[in-house]
């Protein structure tokens, strides 16, 4: 199908899907203002609630009863449980006094209320407001453009990155709370939670993965309607996360530890779905994998590491890529063996992140490496016209007329085919500098 031919002479279900989307964007914008106003409104309510309690007794300020009958009185008038307007209220105060521009670009429906929470939510350690207002700026200039999910995962970059302690410190004190639990669900059912290392959680999930992909893969779907007589055909209708489920208690009530510290014996290797192994893509900065600074490490360029943690697997590892950033906007230049063909994915990888369809956060591990201008048409093999897509974004490329446009600086401009514009950026690996200009013969990106 030709976008530009089906733009140029549109059928009617093109004009009326264009006419409801132009209505879907008039309502988020109207939602928007509004929700700035009730913002507005709530804030102001707990700050007379915060005045009448400050002529008020100890006693009474501790009992909170002001801000409790403030709440019941919005509370009913709204048909909402006052608990939830009473957390809704000092939620308000701290985006209206802690974070001006947020709400500003709230009231002018250039975010949505989402946005703004993630930013209140992930700010919430900054509490020097000259930090505050760099983390503000830096994460609203992102959030313009992308998803309220992809919002947090930069937000919580940044906010990493300006927090007065670093990882290293926090996470020796979070990994002390390392835990598991469980919940029953009725039915028969239970949830059986973790709590441990963000490295060692995202593996076991990635090694789930793995495994259910392979079992996925040699197991046949029994037909519905067609009697089948093979004794030796294995028959599987479970999906993905039911088959992950399954291993996950499979390995815990018949595996054994891999280090026994009663007996002091290592397990030996075994093969078959023993032998896969979990995967995870570690950025760790320079100097910390030097020792000379603690910060930035993190897995697929979102989940914050521990400085520690991201030496030793450092260490471990049998391979690592060198990544070449711009000393400004951080986007990646290149990797040490970029120009062998082998190793083009590893690059995109490096560079891309995730799926570079907008909104999508699959990591790029798990991404198929596609053309933004396709073979058949003239596109080349390298990587400013390659992407990583995941399954159901690469398939709705191939499938439907969503155009792609890779732009110097790594941003990829996708036209819909409606003929409207979304740009997914490319990812930052570094967020501040010291010095405003690039070096010297730096490429201009």
């Amino acid at each position: 199908m030709n976008t530009s031919a089906s733009i140029a002479h549109p059928d009617q279900d093109d004009v009326a899907l264009a006419d409801i989307v132009d209505r879907l964007v008039a309502a988020d914008e109207a939602i928007a203002e509004i929700e700035a106003d009730k913002i507005v409104q709530l804030a102001a309510a707990l700050r007379i609630a915060k005045k009448r309690a400050a002529t008020q007794s100890v006693e009474t300020r501790m009992r909170e009863l002001e801000e409790r009958s403030i709440a019941s009185e919005i509370g009913t008038a709204l048909r909402v449980h006052d608990r939830a307007i009473q957390n809704r209220m000092h939620a308000a105060l701290e985006l209206v006094e802690g974070y001006p521009a947020t709400l500003d670009a709230l009231a002018e429906s250039r975010i949505s209320a989402r946005h703004a929470m993630v930013i209140v939510e992930e700010g919430r350690d900054l509490t020097a407001p000259d930090t505050r207002a760099l983390y503000e700026r830096t994460v609203l200039e992102r959030a313009y453009l992308v998803t309220a999910p992809a919002t947090r995962t930069f937000a919580m970059q940044v906010a990493q990155e300006l927090h007065p302690r670093s990882i290293t410190e926090r996470h020796a004190t979070a990994v002390q709370k390392r835990r598991v639990w469980v919940q029953d669900l009725g039915d028969g059912m239970a949830e059986l939670g973790i709590i441990a290392s963000a490295v060692l959680v995202h593996g076991t999930m990635d090694r789930l993965t793995q495994c259910a992909n392979q079992i996925k893969a040699v197991a046949v779907e029994e037909p519905a309607d067609v009697e089948v007589d093979e004794d030796d055909a294995v028959y599987d209708q479970r999906n993905i996360d039911q088959i992950r489920a399954d291993l996950a208690t499979d390995i815990l009530l018949t595996g054994g530890p891999s280090v026994d510290p009663t007996t002091g014996a290592i397990t030996g290797a075994l093969g078959g779905l023993a032998a896969i192994h979990a995967r995870a893509s570690i950025v760790i900065p320079a100097l910390t994998a030097a020792g000379l600074a603690d910060r930035g490490a993190s897995v697929d360029g979102a989940i914050p590491v521990d400085a520690d943690t991201a030496r030793c697997l450092l260490a471990g590892a049998p391979s690592w890529e060198r990544i070449l950033t711009h000393p400004i906007h951080g986007h990646v230049l290149a990797t040490d063996t970029y120009r062998r063909p082998a190793n083009l994915d590893r690059y995109l990888a490096a560079r891309d992140i995730h799926c570079r369809f907008p909104g999508c956060r699959r990591p790029a591990r798990q991404c198929d490496r596609d053309h933004n201008q396709d073979w058949a048409l003239g596109g080349t093999t390298e990587a400013c016209n390659l992407a990583c897509l995941c399954k159901r974004h690469h398939t709705l490329k191939t499938e439907k007329p969503w155009k792609p446009v890779q732009l110097r600086d790594g941003s990829i401009r996708w036209t819909s085919p409606l003929g409207r514009v979304s740009t997914d950026p490319p990812e930052r690996y570094v967020i501040f500098r010291d010095e405003p200009d690039p070096p010297p013969g730096d490429p201009p990106f």
